[in-house]
């Protein structure tokens, strides 16, 4: 709970840093187009891999199969679509990596294995 409020303070404060930052540098006006056209690129290409992961959990579902990884694949478009709805250029940076399917790959891995891991210490317990 520490962490999300010190993100929450930190995120905002480092965010309105680079805004300033960029703003010096490239002018306001120029900073506020990047953060609309990064919202809309990411929030695009958030859709459009949400399709495609929603249709191959459709496919491995109509063969009887688990999604397990569509879901984690949904789970990461949903959080980067989220940072990338949120004005900033570092959460866009987040959003992006998550969107990504290149870029995500790596993160899913490492989900897994904290998934893997809480459920052998017995803080997930798995159901059938």
């Amino acid at each position: 709970m520490r962490w999300l409020l010190l993100a929450l303070l930190v995120i905002p404060a480092l965010e309105i840093g680079v805004f300033i930052w960029a703003g010096g540098m490239i002018g306001p006006w120029w900073v506020v187009g990047l953060i609309l056209l990064t919202g809309v690129v990411g929030v695009t290409i958030a859709k459009q891999q949400g399709m495609e992961t929603w249709n191959r959990a459709r496919a491995s579902m109509s063969y009887g199969q688990v999604p397990a990884n569509e879901i984690i694949d949904g789970i990461c478009i949903f959080v980067g679509a989220v940072f990338l709805f949120t004005p900033g250029f570092l959460t866009d940076i987040v959003g992006f990596i998550l969107v990504l399917p290149t870029t995500r790959t790596p993160f899913k891995i490492w989900l897994q294995k904290y998934i893997k891991y809480m459920m052998d210490k017995g803080t997930v317990v798995y159901r059938k």
